[in-house]
């Protein structure tokens, strides 16, 4: 894989699906339906998926490519592939909230290496780099120049105070009682993967998450955290969260600094 053309590709597919995203978002009306998981799904969904895998499979024809939007994708196995969810955060989308994202990644044998998220309606935009680090670029952004780069990392936790992040729209008590595990300065909600980039750029900690997500719901946001010297393991056993799975389903995680001192499940 040629990175530095995949990072230049994913980025520019990421910016030009969050302009029809907000396209639609900043309309007087949308419609929305219900998938027979019983999620949503709005005409963004559906318009961002169609760019950005067409554009995928026009640079990259021999990769996977796994979308949240086309069911078929998700029988499909490979050691490496791209994976893409075209709006994470449909809810937060559907009520107006902002905190929604384009994400966008590439995963070799179950590890995330590269990825891009993308909050169009925070004008935030995370990626990695050819070389897998991330960065934090400001906007306003354009699609064929890259705008003032700041490298990310995680931060040096103060153990002691803790600044946690945890799901805006799946918080619950089995979160609550985790997170009460630690000395906890502050406490924040966010939707979508900016979770994660909380986390890679030191504005939080710690991520636990206590529910149910999908690979692609999670794989640029971990490849982002990866990037910034970050980790993502299985909230049962800390071992490193894997993709590729059956399904793409995933256990529960914890995203955080590895200088943040894990407390069992």
């Amino acid at each position: 894989m040629d990175y530095d053309k995949l990072s230049v590709v994913m980025r520019r597919l990421a910016l030009e699906a969050g302009d029809k995203i907000m396209e639609i978002y900043n309309a007087d009306d949308f419609e929305v339906k219900t998938k027979s998981d019983a999620s949503p799904v709005t005409e963004a969904d559906e318009a961002a998926d169609a760019l950005i895998s067409a554009g995928l499979r026009a640079e990259f024809p021999d990769v996977l490519l796994v979308t949240e939007e086309q069911a078929a994708s998700h029988s499909q196995r490979a050691d490496t592939f791209l994976i893409v969810d075209p709006l994470d955060g449909t809810k937060e989308f559907v009520h107006r909230r902002g905190d929604f994202t384009v994400n966008i990644a590439y995963v070799e044998n179950g590890v995330p290496t590269r990825g891009v998220v993308y909050a169009p309606a925070k004008e935030r935009m995370f990626f990695t780099l050819g070389d897998g680090t991330a960065v934090e670029e400001a906007g306003p952004f354009a699609k064929t120049s890259v705008g003032e780069l700041t490298p990310i990392n995680v931060s040096d936790a103060d153990n002691a105070a803790l600044l946690v992040v945890a799901s805006k729209s799946h918080r619950d008590q089995a979160t609550d009682d985790y997170i009460n595990k630690y000395a906890v300065a502050d406490s924040k909600s966010a939707g979508s993967s900016l979770k994660f980039c909380l986390v890679a750029t030191g504005e939080a900690d710690i991520y636990p998450r206590v529910g149910r997500t999908m690979e692609w719901d999670t794989a640029a946001g971990h490849a982002v955290l990866h990037g910034a010297g970050g980790k993502v393991v299985r909230f049962d056993d800390h071992s490193p969260l894997v993709y590729g799975k059956e399904g793409y389903a995933n256990p529960f995680f914890i995203a955080y600094s590895p200088s943040v001192e894990l407390k069992k499940a």
